[in-house]
């Protein structure tokens, strides 16, 4: 599965936006999901993943399906906290159309986020180093609720941000990769990738829900030309059987 760092923050984090995490025990959502998405690289397959599904909290620790971390700081209505995020964007180059490209490995950025509740909705925001790459990741996300009955709709705008070197890490070219796989050159620079999203909350029998997301992700000029890649968008989604702990 690619690009589940962007991609991503699940929109079944956005229970957040109605109820605040508990101090006793794990609260929230556990269960499994099978998540799939757009190949990006050429020759690449399109994946789909069974994945174990968490959201919730347990003290100041959480999680976030993609995204683990502990709420340190009392910050506005929500916390600074220490986080990581866990990205499947990396991929075997023997899985490609250029095994001699190189393996690229997935990125884990790790740094502080916040989210934070405000009368339109949430807004998630992270500031993380990634060690694989020694490049930076950026997200701003704003998140809504709408209750359509017993479902729950939440719609999500937002933006990922990519240094050079992480760009670079998962899509460059460089001049000995170009002699082996007769690709050109290149070297990107940064990448602002705007997102959309919608997830559906459907609630089934007792603690038992649904959870079913989309997510389009249009790819700037930083990865979309790199040789590597064919694609100029990418969607992906997840549906998840969970069953809430209270």
């Amino acid at each position: 599965m690619k690009n589940w760092a962007v991609c991503l923050m699940s929109a079944a984090t956005l229970g957040a936006i109605s109820k605040p995490a508990s101090a006793q025990g794990f609260v929230g959502d556990i269960g499994g999901m099978v998540a799939t998405s757009g190949a990006l690289v050429k020759g690449a397959d399109a994946s789909t993943t069974a994945l174990p599904y968490v959201y919730g909290d347990w003290g100041r620790f959480y999680a976030r399906v993609d995204t683990f971390g502990v709420k340190m700081l009392p910050l506005a209505d929500g916390h600074i906290e220490l986080a990581v995020r866990v990205s499947t964007e990396g991929f075997k180059a023997s899985k490609t159309a250029y095994p001699a490209a190189g393996d690229r490995s997935a990125p884990l950025p790790i740094g502080v986020g916040t989210f934070q509740r405000t009368a339109l909705g949430g807004v998630f925001a992270y500031a993380m180093h990634d060690p694989q790459s020694g490049g930076q990741f950026g997200e701003l996300n704003w998140a809504g609720l709408l209750d359509l009955g017993p479902v729950k709709l939440y719609p999500q705008l937002g933006v990922h941000y990519r240094s050079t070197d992480y760009v670079r890490h998962l899509y460059g070219i460089t001049a000995a990769q170009s002699q082996a796989t007769g690709l050109a050159f290149y070297q990107p620079g940064s990448s602002f990738t705007p997102m959309a999203t919608l997830q559906a909350s459907v609630p089934l029998n007792g603690p038992w829900s649904l959870q079913l997301q989309t997510r389009y992700r249009r790819l700037d000029n930083a990865v979309a030309h790199s040789p590597l890649v064919n694609a100029s968008s990418q969607v992906s989604g997840f549906a998840a059987l969970t069953y809430t702990l209270k």
